[in-house]
């Protein structure tokens, strides 16, 4: 693929996060290119190279190539040429210097030669890098205006990668501009938050975000950090792995009916928006088994450990949830009656098994023999 992109003629670079991660040593997820050549070049590469190439955001320069299964950005030079705070207008340039300007922060704006691996820092990445600092390119009131996104990329990035306090004129430019995040789509706001809370730690920067007024805009029900707090540090003595949605409700009232109001604000999934409103009921007064039987092992982890109960949330990780070890069918061919007693004296069944510790063999038989005499209402 480099050879295709010329990257031996300087016409391609590493530029973004691979490089920034790379510089940490840590993993890098994806893989992002910056060249000189046009998009339809680039195609043109490497379509003659016999590389899968998809046209993800051609009008803006981004080409998505696919080699032994493993996609890369490829993205043209560019210079903006008019901004709205949601998105750009670009024309494509050959100047590295320009497109570092239209960046974020500067430890984003780092490049890097395939070749050599001689690094390009147009405005002190490598500075910020090493300070672990996040720190908007030139003006951070520019920046966000540029896009108003970059307020909760900001936060994001110091809970990653930044120690220590924040940059002073970003948190301020940010507080500022917290209006602004109105003006952007509920699913952009809830991809960045939802990041943000998967990260290993984020209690402090999140902290700081409802002090400074940067959720009150599009997700006023987050007004206190300190439950989160206390997840992450349950969450960590129960050995078990941050999650985003638990953490979500740890921020939101202990009210199904507003988690359930913010996940469709946000537009999460069905899926996401029903666990976020079952982890915000503050029910969970029975035993973790029980707990866990009723309303499924997630929901119950999620539940307890919101509660301050880490020790039963860990003791249910792999807890196999038992089945009812009896049918109405079976209920029937003991003699039972077809008919809405059937039903009762299963559901009856089912509660006593439950709250008995779901007892098996002799003790079960008793319990069944007891239900069917009394259809149920015993």
């Amino acid at each position: 693929m480099l050879d295709a992109l010329g990257a031996d003629q300087g016409l391609t670079r590493y530029v973004g996060g691979a490089v920034r991660d790379e510089l940490l040593d840590i993993p890098v997820n994806d893989i992002d290119f910056a060249t000189r050549l046009r998009p339809e070049e680039v195609v043109a590469r490497l379509e003659q190279a016999k590389i899968k190439a998809v046209p993800t955001g051609i009008a803006h320069g981004t080409i998505t190539a696919v080699a032994d299964g493993q996609p890369a950005e490829i993205t043209t030079l560019r210079a903006d040429v008019s901004t709205d705070g949601r998105r750009a207008t670009v024309e494509f340039s050959d100047d590295w210097a320009a497109d570092a300007a239209r960046r974020d922060f500067t430890i984003n704006a780092l490049y890097a030669d395939p070749q050599s691996g001689e690094i390009f820092d147009y405005f002190g990445g490598l500075d910020d890098l090493r300070a672990r600092r996040v720190r908007f390119i030139g003006d951070p009131l520019q920046r966000i205006a540029e896009d108003h996104l970059r307020i909760l990329r900001f936060f994001r990035f110091h809970a990653r990668y930044g120690r220590g306090n924040p940059d002073p004129a970003a948190v301020e430019a940010c507080a500022s501009c917290a209006n602004d995040l109105m003006a952007l789509s509920r699913e952009r706001i809830a991809d960045e938050t939802i990041k943000t809370l998967a990260l290993p730690d984020p209690v402090a920067t999140v902290a700081l975000m409802v002090e400074r007024g940067i959720f009150a805009p599009v997700l006023p029900e987050i007004t206190d950090a300190s439950r989160l707090a206390a997840l992450v540090a349950d969450e960590a003595t129960a050995f078990l792995p941050a999650d985003a949605i638990r953490r979500l409700a740890s921020l939101l009232p202990s009210d199904p009916a507003i988690a359930d109001k913010v996940a469709a604000r946000l537009k999460l999934s069905k899926k996401a928006r029903k666990r976020l409103a079952a982890a915000a009921d503050p029910d969970c007064a029975i035993n973790r088994h029980a707990l866990a039987y009723w309303n499924g092992t997630e929901t119950a982890i999620d539940r307890l450990l919101l509660a301050r109960r880490p020790a039963d949330a860990a003791a249910l990780v792999g807890w196999p949830v038992p089945r009812l070890p009896i049918t109405g069918g079976k209920l029937i061919r003991l003699g039972m009656p077809e008919g809405p007693a059937v039903a009762a004296t299963l559901k009856a069944i089912d509660r006593r098994w439950v709250a008995a510790g779901f007892p098996a063999g002799p003790a079960f038989d008793q319990l069944v023999a007891e239900e069917v005499s009394s259809g149920g209402t015993g």
